[in-house]
């Protein structure tokens, strides 16, 4: 059985998950969004049964010897070779139809063919909106920080004035830097919030944890840093947030794999806070996680795990 690679090889979750494929001995087929011109998907539905091909270069591979996908794509839109360029051009037209036939085949291919897939588009779209997805989580078993999101200044300052402070951050899935609400400073930036909602949050303490399910398998690290945003702690704090593996208690692991099973998401970043009055609180569950500093800093085998699971490898 074939691995397909759907992503920029040089790209970091793509080159560690590459290497270590390499390493388990497979040679994976590499759909690379930059290369469209080189590569043909051909899939369809006959007699109730996906059938086709995928060639790139003088590789074809039939869809039926495809046991796992890993998908990381770009919209053809985004692609530095298509920027700019019309929709009805011939090369954009192309991109276009090689990304949508792709995307077809990875939503039906876990079904009809039994292939593993992490993960589908369909499902990672859980993450385009943060308060919807903090529902599917509040079932799953997690506290969420109390929110608000809102176009009205004045619920906005009423928020932060009954939670004693808050925070404010995206809500939808373009990444954003967390930070702390402060209604002097940001007393005229408010009324902004009138063109475009916001979302804001109590501010909880405690200590972050980012735990990676990869089907059944989770691997945790736990965060020391004083930032709102650990991400960027050396712009907020000066100086960089430390990694260290940790061991989830059972329950908190298996509500996690059970949660990104739930969310169809067999690969998945969960943020959580282990917070200081003994809620276990979740923030959110990332569809494609950025996981090599996780893997790096904290020594843990995230890419081989997933290489494993693409290979159906004990």
């Amino acid at each position: 059985m074939s691995v397909l690679v759907w992503g920029v090889p040089t790209e970091s979750p793509v080159e560690l998950l590459l290497g270590a494929l390499s390493r388990h001995g497979a040679d994976p087929v590499v759909l690379h969004p930059r290369r469209f011109l080189e590569q043909h998907v051909d899939v369809g539905l006959a007699g109730g049964e996906l059938r086709g091909s995928i060639r790139v270069g003088d590789r074809t591979t039939d869809v039926g010897d495809i046991g796992g996908v890993y998908v990381r794509p770009i919209e053809p839109e985004l692609v530095p070779e298509l920027r700019g360029v019309a929709a009805d051009d011939p090369a954009m037209l192309r991109a276009r139809a090689g990304f949508d036939a792709l995307m077809a085949f990875t939503e039906a291919a876990p079904d009809a063919l039994g292939c593993r897939v992490a993960s589908r588009l369909s499902a990672m779209a859980s993450n385009m909106s943060k308060p919807y997805q903090a529902q599917l989580v509040q079932r799953g078993g997690f506290d969420t920080p109390e929110t608000v999101v809102t176009d009205d200044p004045d619920e906005a300052r009423a928020f932060v004035d009954a939670h004693h402070g808050a925070i404010y951050k995206s809500v939808s899935g373009v990444r954003s830097i967390v930070s702390v609400v402060d209604l002097d400073r940001d007393a005229e930036r408010l009324g902004l919030i009138r063109w475009c909602p916001v979302q804001f949050q109590e501010i909880v303490r405690g200590r972050d944890v980012r735990v990676h399910v990869v089907g059944d398998e989770v691997y945790a690290a736990i965060v020391d840093s004083s930032a709102t945003d650990y991400r960027y702690a050396r712009a907020q704090v000066g100086e960089d947030a430390t990694l260290a593996p940790y061991t989830l208690p059972d329950d908190v692991a298996e509500r996690c794999v059970r949660l990104a099973r739930d969310l169809d998401l067999p690969f998945a970043g969960v943020d959580l806070l282990l917070a200081d009055d003994g809620r276990v609180v979740c923030f959110e569950v990332n569809p494609s996680p950025g996981y090599p500093w996780y893997e790096t800093a904290a020594g843990l085998p995230i890419s081989d795990a997933l290489a494993r699971w693409l290979l159906r490898a004990a």
